[in-house]
C-alpha cells in the first residue's frame, strides 16, 4: 500500500506556494505513485508539455504530477492531497498567429530570414521546408542564372511548399530588383521576404498586383505574398497601406497589370506580414526589440481601422531571437511569429564556409560592430558584422573615410594608396578597376559609362570592390582572406552560444536549422510553463527555469 511516507522526499525540492494563491474549487485525484518530490523527476515532468501538470500539496511537501485529473472540491472534507494549482497542455502551434500558419502551411509560427549570397541556402530553405517550417532563400547579391537554379531546385524539393525567397532593394541597380521580380512571376514563387527597403518600388509593387484576382466566390485573392522585413514606422506604414496609385497607374499604362488587378489594388496592403527588425545582423537600425515591436503593432491597429482589411496584417519580429527566452518574450509582446537570422548562419546547412562557422560559434554578444554596408556604400549606410577574428570592419570603415574626405583616388595621399594596395586589395589600384570595369562591362555598362566620367564614383567603385568580395570570401571560404571576412551578424549569435555553451550544440557540427528551431520552440514553451505557474503563486527555485538543449524533444508533439 502506498501511504504519505513512502512517496515524500526528505530533501528540499526548491518549491514553495504562496498562501493567497491556494485553489479551493477544485481537487486532484490520483494515485500517489505518479507525484514526484525530487527535483529531477519534478522537472521533467515540467518538461511533459503535452499532458496537464498539477502541482499539489501532500503532508506539508509540494509534488509535481502529470496524471489524474480535476474534480469538485468537497469542503467538508479533509483531503490527503491538496490541490495549489495547475498548467494545461501546451503545444508549440499555440504561440503566434493561427492565421500565419494556416495562410503559409507551416506547423508553428518560426522563420528563418534571409542571409544574402545564398548563405540562407538551398539546403537551409530545403531541410526546414520539408519539416513544415518556413525558411527565406537569400538571393540577394547572386547573378539571375544563380538565382534561377535555386528557384528550380527548391521548387522540385518543394513542390507543396512551404518557401520563400527574398527580395533585397538595390537603389542604386534597380534592374537587379526587377530581373528577380521577373523570376518571381515566371516560376510563380508566391512568397517574397521584401528587406532594406527605404520606400515601395514599381518592382516590389508589380510583384503584388500580378497576384490579385478574384476567386470563385468573388473575394479578392492574393496569390503573391509578401513579409516585409521593416525596423522604421514611415517603412512600415508604405507596407501597411495599398500600393501608392502613381505606380499603380504606372503599371497599368505598361500593361503590366490588369485593370481588375488595379482596381483590386486599393483593397490590400501591400504586405501581408510584417517583420519588425531590432537589432539584427547585416542591415539593421539596431533598434530595441521592446520599443520597436509595440510600436509597429500599435501602427498597424490605428492602419488597420483605417482600411478594414479583411484579415488583418501579422507583425512578427527579427532580430536578436536567438535564445528560447528571447522567442518567448517576443510571443508575449503579441508577436505573430518569430524569425532567427544570425544563429542559422552557423549551422551545418548554411553557405558560410566552416572557417566563418567556427568564427561565429565562438562569439560573445559585444563581438559586433557596424561597418560600411557595400550595396549603399555611397551613403553612408552600414550593416552590423562580426568583429572578432577579421579585420573587415576597421578596413572597411577606412575606405569611407577616405570616399568622404577626396573626391578622387589621385587626390588621396600616396602613402594611403600604398597601403591600401598592399594591405587591402592586395593587388594595385589599376588592376582593381580593370576587372571592375570589366565586371560592369557586362553588367551595367550604363554604370562604367557614369564612372568614367566620374572620379567620386570611380572610387566609390573601387571600394566597394573590396566590401562586395569580402561577404563572398566568407561564403567560399577563401583562402588567404580570413582576415577581410565580412560575416554579417547579430548578438543573438553571442546569445546563442550563451544558451548552448556544454551541450551539444555548441559544436558546429552539430547545429542543424531544424533541430535549432525545435529547441528554441520547445524551450519556449517550457519557459511559458514554468512562468504560468509561478505567476498562479508557485515559488519555484531557478533550476526550474533553465532550459538547456536536448537532443530529443520528443516529450512534445509538434
Amino acid at each position: 500500500m502506498t501511504t504519505v511516507d513512502t512517496v515524500l522526499s526528505k530533501h528540499d525540492n526548491g518549491l514553495n506556494f504562496s498562501s493567497w494563491s491556494y485553489n479551493k474549487n477544485q481537487v486532484w485525484k490520483g494515485s500517489l505513485e505518479t507525484v514526484s518530490f525530487e527535483k529531477q523527476t519534478i522537472k521533467d515532468k515540467l518538461m511533459v508539455l503535452n499532458k496537464p501538470c498539477y502541482i499539489v500539496k501532500v503532508a506539508g511537501k509540494i509534488g509535481v504530477t502529470n496524471e489524474g485529473y480535476l474534480s469538485p472540491g468537497d469542503n467538508g472534507t479533509t483531503l490527503q492531497v491538496e490541490l495549489l494549482t495547475f498548467a494545461a497542455p501546451i503545444r508549440i502551434q499555440q504561440f503566434g498567429d493561427p492565421n500565419f500558419l494556416s495562410s503559409h502551411g507551416v506547423k508553428y509560427a518560426y522563420v528563418t530570414g534571409a542571409m544574402a549570397g545564398g548563405i540562407a541556402s538551398e539546403e537551409m530553405v530545403i531541410a526546414l521546408g520539408k519539416e513544415q517550417i518556413l525558411s527565406s532563400f537569400g538571393a540577394g547579391g547572386l547573378t539571375p542564372e544563380r538565382l534561377e537554379a535555386a528557384i528550380n531546385r527548391i521548387q522540385q524539393a518543394l513542390p507543396q511548399g512551404p518557401y520563400a525567397f527574398n527580395l533585397i532593394h538595390s537603389p542604386n541597380e534597380p534592374a537587379i530588383e526587377r530581373r528577380a521580380v521577373d523570376l518571381y512571376l515566371k516560376y510563380q514563387v508566391r512568397t517574397v521576404e521584401a528587406s532594406a527597403f527605404l520606400d515601395l518600388t514599381p518592382n516590389i509593387v508589380y510583384y503584388r498586383l500580378a497576384g490579385l484576382g478574384l476567386n470563385n466566390a468573388n473575394q479578392i485573392e492574393i496569390k503573391n505574398k509578401i513579409i516585409a522585413k521593416i525596423s522604421r514606422r514611415e517603412v512600415a506604414t508604405k507596407f501597411l497601406q495599398p500600393a501608392p496609385a502613381r505606380i499603380v497607374k504606372e503599371l497599368l499604362e505598361q500593361g503590366l497589370i490588369t485593370e481588375l488587378q488595379a482596381t483590386l489594388a486599393a483593397k490590400v496592403p501591400m504586405a501581408d506580414d510584417i517583420t519588425v527588425e531590432a537589432d539584427s545582423g547585416g542591415h539593421t537600425d539596431n533598434r530595441p526589440l521592446v520599443c520597436v515591436l509595440p510600436s509597429i503593432i500599435a501602427l498597424r491597429d490605428e492602419i488597420q481601422a483605417q482600411y478594414h482589411y479583411q484579415t488583418p496584417i501579422r507583425i512578427g519580429v527579427a532580430g536578436g531571437i536567438g535564445t528560447p527566452q528571447s522567442a518567448l518574450a517576443a510571443f508575449m509582446m503579441g508577436a505573430a511569429y518569430i524569425m532567427t537570422g544570425s544563429i542559422n548562419q552557423s549551422c551545418v546547412e548554411s553557405g558560410a564556409c566552416e572557417h566563418t562557422k567556427k568564427l561565429l560559434a565562438q562569439a560573445e554578444m559585444a563581438d559586433m560592430i557596424m561597418a560600411p554596408a557595400a550595396d549603399m556604400f555611397e551613403m553612408g549606410v552600414k550593416l552590423q558584422v562580426l568583429k572578432r577574428g577579421t579585420m573587415f570592419p576597421m578596413r572597411a570603415q577606412k575606405l569611407f573615410e577616405l570616399y568622404r574626405a577626396y573626391d578622387s583616388i589621385e587626390e588621396i595621399p600616396l602613402a594611403e594608396r600604398e597601403k591600401l594596395e598592399k594591405q587591402v586589395f592586395r593587388k594595385t589600384i589599376a588592376e582593381v578597376w580593370e576587372g571592375t570595369a570589366a565586371y560592369l562591362s557586362q553588367k551595367n555598362p550604363e554604370k562604367l559609362g557614369k564612372a568614367v566620367n566620374n572620379p567620386k564614383l570611380k572610387m566609390a567603385l573601387i571600394f566597394r570592390w573590396y566590401l562586395g568580395l569580402s561577404s563572398r570570401w566568407s561564403s567560399s571560404g577563401e583562402k588567404g582572406r580570413e582576415v577581410d571576412y565580412q560575416i554579417w551578424c547579430g548578438p543573438a549569435m553571442g546569445g546563442f552560444n550563451d544558451w548552448v555553451r556544454g551541450s551539444y550544440l555548441s559544436e558546429p557540427n552539430n547545429r542543424r536549422v531544424v533541430d535549432v528551431a525545435n529547441q528554441i520552440m520547445t524551450g519556449a514553451a517550457f519557459l511559458y510553463r514554468v512562468q504560468n505557474l509561478k505567476i498562479q503563486g508557485l515559488q519555484a527555485s531557478n533550476y526550474y527555469s533553465q532550459y538547456h538543449p536536448v537532443r530529443s524533444t520528443s516529450l512534445l508533439e509538434i
